[in-house]
């Protein structure tokens, strides 16, 4: 049976940019200068935040997670790791990139429109160097994100010193509000110089052209008909439980479709008009909407002007991104 969703329906599983609610206490370098101004939101699926403060808009995961991070200028995400796979997209801002241990190892800088799909495995950090509040939308494969964040041993150490504890649990205690570690909890322990042997430092050669795709080249390969983004035979080849594709003005579908899988919708630029068996909406840049397997459905640029939009389907893949030289 098809399935259809009434208008209320719909829009329970549409969550508006204009309605995210952000937390400041989402991970453990919430109150080290320099990366104390974060606000992390979780849209789909319960992501990694280390905080029980962090709201979630829709709690269904689809086989990934959609998340989102915004940052003032000058403002950075402390380094750490992934078991799952983790991409991103700039929505606002220009960003830079880094990664490995010391976050030294390469980096590349992103603009509006760019993604990056990080290989699990290596450390990685991200800060807003444009000149107004910026926010990058991520993508974490598998419905539990991997587990968690593994931080660089310094991360936890500078923590510690301004007042965030992070549990062997996985849970943060802050002593700003007078909280200690619960009886038979212990410190997260740090990462053995052995254990830290095991996690690449590729150079920016060997990440950018596997992992990198810019927005006016995609723009260009979207003209009439949808780009491949991340897949197995995409611009960036890899399977990461999830696949991505780039839906212009031009490469719009004609017709309704109907995906086996959850299908997200995500905006980048211009208004796009979702039509369903049930109803019609509008969808703007930085929203996202979760779509069921099943439901015949349109999406097409409702107004003129430059468009664009990142579709992001599960897969039957792991959840992780392989480092690809």
């Amino acid at each position: 049976m098809t399935p259809s969703l009434s208008p209320a329906q719909m829009s329970a599983r549409i969550v508006r940019y204009g309605e995210l609610r952000p937390c400041k206490t989402a991970f453990i370098d919430a109150h080290t200068p320099g990366s104390d101004q974060k606000e992390n939101f979780t849209i789909i699926g319960g992501g990694v935040s280390e905080s029980p403060d962090q709201h979630v808009h829709i709690n269904d995961t689809p086989g990934f997670n959609i998340g989102a991070a915004g940052q003032p200028p000058k403002c950075r995400n402390s380094l750490h790791s992934h078991r799952t796979a983790e991409v991103f997209f700039v929505l606002k801002g220009r960003w830079r990139f880094f990664w490995g241990r010391w976050g030294t190892a390469g980096e590349v800088v992103l603009e509006e429109g760019d993604i990056i799909n990080i290989p699990t495995g290596i450390f990685r950090g991200f800060e807003n160097i444009g000149t107004d509040y910026g926010m990058i939308m991520a993508v974490l494969g598998g419905d539990d994100a991997g587990g968690g964040v593994i931080w660089a041993p310094q991360v936890i150490e500078d923590a510690k010193d301004h007042g965030l504890v992070l549990g062997d649990n996985g849970a943060l205690y802050d002593s700003h509000k007078g909280q200690d570690l619960p009886e038979g909890v212990a410190p997260m322990p740090l990462l053995s110089e052995a254990e830290l042997q095991s996690f690449p430092e590729p150079t920016t050669a060997e990440v950018v052209p596997h992992h990198v795709a810019r927005y006016w080249d995609l723009m260009a390969l979207a003209d009439r008909q949808p780009a491949k983004v991340i897949g197995a035979d995409a611009c960036l080849r890899d399977r990461p439980g999830f696949e991505v594709d780039f839906l212009t003005r031009g490469s719009a579908p004609d017709a309704a479709e109907t995906h086996d899988t959850h299908t997200v919708l995500m905006p980048m630029r211009g208004h796009w008009r979702l039509t369903w068996d049930g109803g019609t909406d509008v969808l703007n840049p930085g929203d996202t909407c979760l779509l069921p397997p099943g439901l015949p459905h349109h999406v097409a640029p409702a107004v003129t002007g430059e468009a664009s939009l990142y579709r992001v389907r599960a897969t039957d893949d792991p959840a992780g991104a392989t480092l690809r030289t």
